[in-house]
């Protein structure tokens, strides 16, 4: 069975930073891509950033050149640097995984991010 954790949210002040970690753990293919998404109030969940196990990655438009994924893949992890925090970033952030050739899909439990202005 495979979980994931997320760690790493809170509250912070706008132009403050934060990161978020996420553990998988059980059966993880080694062909895989990580990623966060965000759901604000009233909002559809939407894309944030995401990494294949080779390394590429892509960024919504609305966190290019503030934010920064990466992987260590030893630990099966992914981490989200979130910099240069706006009050439009505050919302619940879920990690997911797409597993193996299947790209079988696994949500985190969430974690929440507020950013006051």
């Amino acid at each position: 069975q495979v979980q994931l954790v997320e760690s790493g949210g809170g509250l912070v002040q706008a132009g403050g930073s934060l990161r978020l970690s996420c553990i998988a753990s059980g059966t993880i293919f080694s062909i895989n891509t990580m990623g966060w998404y965000r759901q604000a109030p009233e909002k559809q969940r939407e894309l944030v950033a995401r990494i294949t196990s080779g390394g590429s990655t892509n960024y919504a438009d609305s966190v290019k050149g503030r934010f920064t994924i990466s992987r260590d893949n030893a630990k099966k992890t992914v981490y989200l640097q979130m910099n240069s925090l706006k009050p439009e970033d505050t919302a619940v952030y879920y990690c997911n995984l797409l597993n193996g050739p299947t790209r079988r899909e696994y949500w985190g439990q969430g974690t929440q991010v507020t950013v006051s202005s």
